[in-house]
């Protein structure tokens, strides 16, 4: 039995005169644990932006060359600002919900917070997920639109004097089954890492509710 358990249970034996040490100690736990997980929150989100920025430096040449001869620099480059601007905002909106949670002195006020922040987190995995996904549509699309093209390119990039006949077939299937597990990977990671945090942060909702009546 953990902490928090023993002082509700200690609250609920205490006898009528010393109600508000308890409810206060109840209090102050559920804060701490609250304003440490939203902490965790904000400093997750900038490690992945860290990880996707640092994972472009280290893709291979081969990739930017194919992008570049099939004329999707100009696109890939709109979608990546944009793409970065929202994530920056997102993450800012995490920071803001560090320091609201932070300074909260109030039960009512850290339930709104804790509501907030499962809001914005459910938000940030829509739109991360969404954005993987319209990501490789993207790049499938040009690749099936200039498919001709795109045997020329691999031919300059990879040096290949001759394509089997299915090749384009084996090619756009292998991209569907990697990019599948692809998406299935990034959502596992945001159920067992954002998940778990939010069950968390969740949990203390309903005990300061509990408080609260």
């Amino acid at each position: 039995m953990d902490q928090l358990e023993l002082l509700k249970q200690n609250w609920k034996l205490r006898d009528q005169e010393h109600p508000r040490l308890s409810y206060d100690q109840i209090y102050n736990m559920l804060f701490k644990r609250s304003t440490s997980i939203v902490k965790w929150i904000f400093i997750i989100s900038l490690l992945e932006l860290f990880f996707w920025i640092g994972l472009y430096f280290v893709s291979p040449k081969s990739s930017f060359e194919i992008i570049e001869k099939l004329g999707m620099n100009t696109v890939m480059l709109i979608f990546n600002i944009v793409h970065y601007i929202v994530v920056i905002v997102f993450i800012y909106c995490f920071y803001k919900n560090y320091i609201s949670i932070k300074v909260t002195e109030n039960t009512k006020s850290l339930m709104q917070n804790i509501l907030r922040t499962r809001k914005t987190v459910r938000y940030f995995v829509i739109y991360n997920v969404s954005a993987f996904i319209l990501t490789l549509g993207i790049i499938n699309y040009y690749y099936y639109t200039k498919s001709d093209l795109l045997l020329e390119v691999f031919s300059d990039v990879y040096g290949m004097d001759s394509f089997p006949p299915d090749f384009l077939t084996y090619f756009f299937t292998a991209q569907i089954i990697v990019g599948i597990v692809l998406i299935l990977l990034l959502v596992l990671f945001y159920r067992l890492v954002y998940g778990i945090l939010l069950r968390k942060l969740y949990k203390n909702y309903r005990e300061l509710k509990k408080i609260e009546l």
